[in-house]
């Protein structure tokens, strides 16, 4: 019997199509992936052990950085955790306007994931048309936030500011709209016999096996596996919202793509009755620490006021001593961060669960046994964003 010779390569970490500095050091028999070993350690960002030198508000702004398409996602999931360590109640107006913000949020990230993954795949045409759409949502986030990509917008306790009066208006403009923009999507690609040559029955999950991994969000889902953070652990009042949760029969790269155009049209579904159903009121909740110092005759009188003045002009407030975790349901998947508080004004420890490092790790299930151009597809198909694997 004639001896196999295999052929190791690396695929990245500056292939176009890991999206990031990914390297995949892969072996090969012939076409044929035998073995696939994920190597990551090219960012160096240390931003959990960042988070532990700063005070809680001032850490909000590393949080942009991790899956830097989810900016506002990534705000409201770290807000939560502290939110929950200090017991504050959000008033329902900014509950609210944070589900607006994140779905926008979700539509313009699944946007852009669609648009490089079919570009990944040689659909150059997709890119054109998600983008389209994505920089009106994209020009909407920056009306309320002031910013494209890094909003740090979400406070403890609510949102920094209340909406301009021009942007509902764009907003329903936007969800009038939407729909048939996604139809036009699901012409160039859903029954295009290449597109289903490159996705049907590509690197399959089986649901069990999501599991085994930890897998969350659209990959889970495309697996059959009912589980989506905004139903199981309702935040921010999705108790209160109508939507369904897409899902996929196959677990293949095929299904995780009819998962999210799905999905587009289920956050669309929200953004509509967010707009509609708006309550009023204040955006920031009034029991929030505040950096304003005691009334003088406090300061001489009450020792404690005096305390809690100084800790607070430190940079901050502390939160009561103990450990929490929070999550939402990103556009990727699961997003938890855990905190542990000392009683100081800055995190004790602070670990995130974040859904493109859990999800990469069933990538080498994934695609041994397939054909090395069907790599690009199942990378993509998982959608990670290097600035959540390695932080």
């Amino acid at each position: 019997m004639p001896e196999t010779t295999l052929m190791t390569i690396n695929m990245g970490p500056q292939h176009p199509a890991t999206h990031g500095v990914l390297r995949l050091l892969l072996e090969l028999d012939g076409e044929v992936v035998v073995k696939a070993v994920p190597h990551i350690g090219y960012l160096h960002r240390g931003l959990e052990k960042l988070a532990e030198s700063m005070t809680y508000p001032q850490a909000l702004t590393l949080t942009d950085r991790l899956d830097y398409t989810s900016g506002f996602s990534n705000n409201l999931a770290y807000c939560l955790a502290v939110e929950k360590l200090l017991g504050i109640n959000v008033p329902k107006r900014a509950q609210y306007l944070r589900v607006l913000l994140s779905e926008l949020q979700r539509i313009a990230a699944h946007l852009l994931w669609l648009g490089t993954h079919a570009l990944d795949l040689g659909a150059m045409t997709a890119l054109f048309y998600t983008f389209r759409e994505r920089e009106t949502v994209i020009e909407m986030m920056e009306l309320v936030t002031g910013a494209r990509l890094t909003p740090s917008f979400v406070r403890i306790g609510g949102l920094a500011a209340d909406i301009p009066e021009t942007f509902l208006p764009a907003v329903k403009a936007f969800v009038a709209e939407f729909p048939a923009r996604v139809d036009e999507y699901e012409t160039l690609l859903t029954n295009n016999i290449i597109w289903k040559k490159r996705t049907r029955n590509i690197a399959p999950l089986s649901g069990e096996e999501c599991l085994n991994y930890g897998v969350t969000g659209p990959p889970l889902r495309a697996a059959g596996v009912y589980y989506d953070v905004r139903k199981a652990y309702p935040y921010s009042s999705y108790e209160e919202f109508d939507f369904e949760i897409p899902l996929g029969k196959n677990g293949d790269v095929y299904d995780r793509y009819l998962v999210r155009l799905q999905e587009m049209r289920q956050s669309n579904r929200i953004v509509r009755q967010a707009c509609e159903k708006l309550p009023e009121g204040a955006v920031i909740a009034t029991d929030v620490p505040q950096v304003v110092p005691p009334a003088k005759d406090e300061v001489g009188k009450d020792l404690a006021a005096l305390i809690r003045h100084f800790k607070i002009m430190e940079g901050g407030f502390a939160p009561p001593a103990g450990e929490v975790y929070a999550s939402i349901e990103s556009s990727k998947g699961e997003l938890g961060f855990y905190l542990i508080s000392d009683g100081t004004n800055k995190p004790f420890r602070m670990r995130v669960r974040t859904p493109s490092f859990v999800n990469l790790g069933a990538l080498p299930r994934m695609i041994v046994g397939e054909m090395i151009a069907d790599v690009v597809a199942a990378v993509g198909s998982i959608d990670i964003v290097l600035g959540e694997i390695d932080r």
